[in-house]
């Protein structure tokens, strides 16, 4: 699969990034982070998916939204635009994980913050839940989905304090 970009999303290259379950779920946080007046690049981003891959995001406070790989870069593009980010930049961190690891597969739970520099608006906490599959030597993303903290469903007891 090719999202449009001249680098085809399944390199089959193993990099250290990529070597571990925990290491290829940071680097998307890495990706995704970028500094004001660039954008992420977007065929690494979606270099860490398997072609197949489903992200569900809680896209307000009540509605999830499912996206396919492209869908999500698309997503994540518009958000860039309508929140101006290109020129401020962009900030999603992880603050704390729990992994689990069998085999040739992997769940990584994330809580994050994300954040635009220079907003007078607070980080935003967030929860992803990453499933993972460990193939061609190198861990790829298969799923994802998200869920963002409330009162009423405070941060996973297994996230908190680590």
């Amino acid at each position: 699969m090719c999202l449009g970009i001249s680098v085809p999303v399944q390199a089959s290259s193993a990099s250290a990034a990529v070597a571990t379950a925990d290491g290829t779920v940071a680097e998307l946080y890495r990706l995704v982070t970028f500094e004001a007046g660039s954008t992420p690049d977007w065929a690494q981003v979606a270099s860490l998916f398997i072609d197949e891959a489903v992200i569900v995001l809680r896209t307000s406070r009540e509605n999830t939204t499912v996206f396919s790989v492209k869908g999500f870069v698309d997503d994540f593009i518009q958000f860039i635009e309508r929140a101006d980010a290109g020129e401020t930049g962009f900030v999603e961190e992880i603050v704390s994980t729990k992994s689990m690891v069998f085999g040739d597969i992997a769940h990584v739970l994330v809580l994050y913050e994300a954040s635009i520099p220079g907003s007078p608006r607070p980080p935003q906490q967030g929860v992803d839940s990453f499933q993972l599959i460990k193939k061609d030597g190198r861990w790829w993303i298969v799923a994802v989905t998200n869920e963002l903290p409330t009162t009423d469903k405070p941060v996973p007891v297994e996230l908190r304090n680590r």
